[in-house]
């Protein structure tokens, strides 16, 4: 029930999400592996490099709102009324890694939930155990 419950989430906060310059809204929830849902939406600015997207703002809630010992990501559900599937952009991934992502979850185009495990859309990186 909790990847339902983070589509959920992700779904919803893409309500809020403020896009007055591209229109597209994003929503994304993660799952941490303590069972915690923290969700974010994308936030536009005038000066396009200052955006940041839906998930790093839900990691950035995790951050400030977690315990250390729960900032492990099961997963993380990105959900976009505009668009389907919406993947989380490279520098998103990145972050995700950050914070061991096992799985990302999209919703396709008739709005049935995909799963792909992290490896598989960034295979290869770069992460903290490798300092």
């Amino acid at each position: 029930m909790q990847l339902y419950d983070a589509i959920h989430a992700a779904r919803a906060i893409s309500k809020q999400a403020y896009a007055p310059y591209s229109g597209f809204r994003v929503g994304a929830a993660i799952l941490t592996e303590g069972g915690t849902l923290y969700d974010g939406c994308n936030v536009e600015n005038a000066s396009y490099g200052l955006s940041i997207c839906a998930e790093r703002g839900a990691v950035m809630k995790m951050i400030a709102d977690s315990p250390p010992e729960d900032r492990r990501i099961r997963l993380v559900a990105v959900v976009s009324p505009n668009t389907a599937p919406c993947f989380p952009c490279g520098a998103c991934r990145q972050v995700l890694r950050e914070f061991g992502c096992e799985e990302v979850v999209v919703l396709d185009a008739e709005g049935a939930p995909s799963r792909y495990p992290f490896e598989e859309i960034l295979p290869n990186s770069f992460g903290p155990e490798a300092l």
